[in-house]
C-alpha cells in the first residue's frame, strides 16, 4: 500500500545530467568533438518556453488577433534552457560569435543543420518531449 510519505519531495529522483557532443567542428586539441554538459528541463520552465513561443498576429481586415507557435523559436530555447556546459550566457562566449541571446549562440555554434536537428532530438529525448500523449496512454495500458 502506497502512503503519503512516498511522494514527499525527499523520496524524488533527481535527473542526471548527461553529455554530448554537439557538433564537430568544435574539437579538442587531438580533433576529438567537445562534450557539451545537457541537463533536463523542468515542466515549469517547459511551460514558460511554449508560452514565450507564443506569439499574436493581427488578422488583417478584421479587429482581432491570431495566435501563432513559433516552432524555431521553441526548439533553439529548449535546447539553450538544457545546456549547462558551455555557458551560453557567457558574454565573451556571445561576443566571440557576435550574438546578444543563448538561442543565436546554439544556433552559431552548431550551424550545421544535420547536427542542429540531431541535438534537437537528443534534447527532446532527454526531456521526454519525444513521446506524443497517446504514446504514454497505450505505455500505461500496458
Amino acid at each position: 500500500m502506497n502512503s503519503l510519505s512516498l511522494f514527499l519531495k525527499k523520496n524524488k529522483k533527481q535527473k542526471k545530467d548527461t553529455t554530448y557532443a554537439a557538433t564537430k567542428s568544435l574539437t579538442d586539441e587531438n580533433g576529438k568533438p567537445l562534450l557539451w554538459t545537457i541537463r533536463p528541463i523542468t515542466s515549469k520552465i517547459h511551460d514558460q518556453i511554449r508560452e514565450d513561443c507564443m506569439i499574436e498576429t493581427p488578422v488583417r481586415g478584421k479587429n482581432t488577433v491570431r495566435t501563432k507557435f513559433d516552432s524555431t523559436k521553441y526548439i533553439a530555447k529548449v535546447i539553450s534552457a538544457c545546456v549547462v556546459e558551455p555557458n551560453l550566457y557567457s558574454k565573451e562566449l556571445q561576443d566571440s560569435y557576435g550574438v546578444m541571446t543563448p538561442e543565436d549562440l546554439v544556433r552559431e555554434m552548431v550551424d550545421d543543420p544535420g547536427e542542429y536537428m540531431a541535438f534537437s532530438a537528443f534534447v527532446n529525448q532527454l526531456c521526454g518531449l519525444d513521446e506524443s500523449m497517446n504514446d504514454k496512454v497505450e505505455e500505461a495500458k500496458n
